[in-house]
């Protein structure tokens, strides 16, 4: 498991943001190719699409979370339930390691900082000023030890 929260880590530093490093690390694993993974996550990057809400990083743990524990059947309200609490358990153990769930604080970001749509460039500048790396390497590390803790998925 140690190798994915390696390539959630690699993928980050090769530009790809927060959340698509994080679900394409683990993307094969639920029957979806990177490419896929890339396309499913690249809306939540930057707190959701730039806008500094929850930290794209733990919105790529929730939407691996759907896919382990997710249900399809809209009357299913245990199975709802239990991926709810699975979410619910994820942010909580996440917050904890990180102190927050929103990008905007974790960034250190003023609630006046201007929103805008264009990433910054990936720059050395840029890696020394953010948390995000650690942030990705943190949230990659909460769901392979999710894993580990319920050996459902053969990897």
């Amino acid at each position: 498991m140690e190798d994915r929260v390696k390539r959630a880590v690699e993928l980050f530093k090769s530009g790809y943001n927060c959340s698509q490093s994080v679900v394409a690390a683990f993307a094969d694993l639920y029957g979806f190719t990177e490419e896929q993974a890339l396309k499913m996550a690249s809306s939540f990057g930057g707190g959701i699409g730039r806008m500094r809400e929850t930290c794209g990083a733990a919105c790529g743990i929730f939407l691996l979370a759907g896919l382990q524990t997710g249900t399809t059947d809209p009357k299913d309200k245990e199975g709802k339930a239990a991926n709810y609490k699975l979410v619910q358990d994820l942010a909580a153990i996440f917050k904890n390691r990180m102190g927050s769930i929103n990008c905007g604080e974790l960034l250190g970001l003023k609630k006046c900082d201007p929103i805008e749509s264009t990433p910054e460039e990936r720059t050395a500048q840029y890696y020394a000023k953010r948390p995000c790396v650690k942030i990705v390497e943190e949230a990659a590390r909460i769901w392979a030890e999710y894993l580990e803790t319920q050996k459902k998925v053969s990897y």
